[in-house]
């Protein structure tokens, strides 16, 4: 089994900066693809950033130029840098992993959600 846990999510204001964490546990052999998505009240979820395997990066454009993504493949985790942070950027965001388990059975994985808040 493979789980992923998000980190560093909360309060800030308009303005400010977050980083968020997420890092893989459990019966790994590969992480392919990782990205974050975010969904606010009444509306889909969306994608953030994506990051491939080796390290080729895309973002959503409401976020080009504030956030950056990355990863530490030795640790199984990747990371959502956001700066320039605004009020529409409050939701919860999750982590997706494509994962190959030691089975070598390919899946994907989601995060619980860490709330990020942007006060105006």
């Amino acid at each position: 089994q493979v789980q992923l846990v998000e980190s560093g999510g909360g309060l800030v204001q308009a303005g400010g900066s977050l980083r968020l964490s997420c890092a893989a546990s459990g019966s790994i052999f590969n992480i392919n693809a990782m990205g974050w998505y975010r969904q606010a009240p009444g509306k889909q979820r969306e994608l953030v950033a994506h990051i491939t395997s080796g390290s080729n990066t895309n973002y959503a454009d409401s976020v080009k130029g504030r956030f950056t993504i990355s990863r530490d493949n030795a640790k199984n985790t990747v990371y959502l840098q956001m700066d320039s942070l605004k009020p529409e950027d409050t939701a919860v965001y999750y982590c997706n992993a494509g994962v190959i388990n030691t089975a070598r059975a390919s899946f994907e994985v989601w995060g619980q959600g860490t709330l990020v808040t942007v006060s105006s």
